[in-house]
């Protein structure tokens, strides 16, 4: 079952396009299925979750942390983190930075951007964005890399705000790369599109996708 749902998932993704295979809250079980069927990236939202199941499971496993991080969660995640996904805030930036100096790390980060017409998401506004880069002070970080940017949509059927949700985050990363990362090879992702919105979001741009329950069908909370 699952392994079916990969197979036909990477079937439509376009090259440069990766799946990041959202297993919160699934067994590791379910994961390790997912794994033998050639699955290398896991996304978790929850430190502890996370942090469990990279003890536990094999270690060529990439771990996204795609949820909201709390800054006082940071140090238990930096250690073995391939991409932090949902870096809201300068202070986050800068307190992943400080953690895994002490890791003796650098750990890749998306900036997370606020694209919905929904509260409830966290993330910057563009403009936030742009006086935080403007800002400079990232450019001292040695230990916190910005790779690129993340962001969700708006939970809803109609496709075409969805479409110009996307289309405006893809915008705002071709600004972000010609104004301030021009010079870094590594700003190259744009980390957008999930269950239900994958399609509109590769062709906006996104290299990638986060896919639960089309993979792991409903979660057991």
């Amino acid at each position: 079952m699952i392994a079916e749902a990969l197979k036909q998932i990477r079937s439509e993704l376009p090259e440069g396009v990766r799946l990041v295979a959202v297993s919160k809250f699934h067994p590791n079980e379910a994961i390790m299925e997912a794994y033998e069927a050639g699955q290398r990236i896991f996304g978790e939202s929850k430190a502890q979750e996370m942090t469990a199941k990279h003890e536990s499971l094999p270690k060529d496993i990439e771990w996204h942390f795609i949820g909201h991080l709390q800054t006082n969660k940071v140090k238990y995640i930096v250690p073995y983190v391939t991409l932090i996904h949902g870096v809201d805030s300068y202070k986050l930036l800068a307190d992943i930075d400080k953690q895994a100096g002490k890791a003796g790390r650098t750990v890749d980060c998306l900036l997370q951007l606020h694209i919905a017409q929904e509260e409830t998401k966290f993330g910057f506004s563009f403009d936030e964005c742009r006086e935080m880069l403007d800002a400079g002070e990232w450019r001292q970080l040695r230990h916190a890399r910005i790779c690129g940017l993340m962001g969700m949509a708006s939970n809803t059927d109609r496709l075409e705000q969805v479409r110009g949700e996307f289309a405006a985050l893809g915008r705002f990363f071709q600004e972000a790369k010609g104004i301030w990362f021009a010079e870094a090879p590594h700003f190259k992702e744009l980390s957008m599109g999930m269950s239900h919105d994958y399609p509109e979001a590769i062709a906006a741009g996104s290299t990638l996708i986060r896919v639960g329950t089309r993979i792991f069908g409903e979660r057991e909370y």
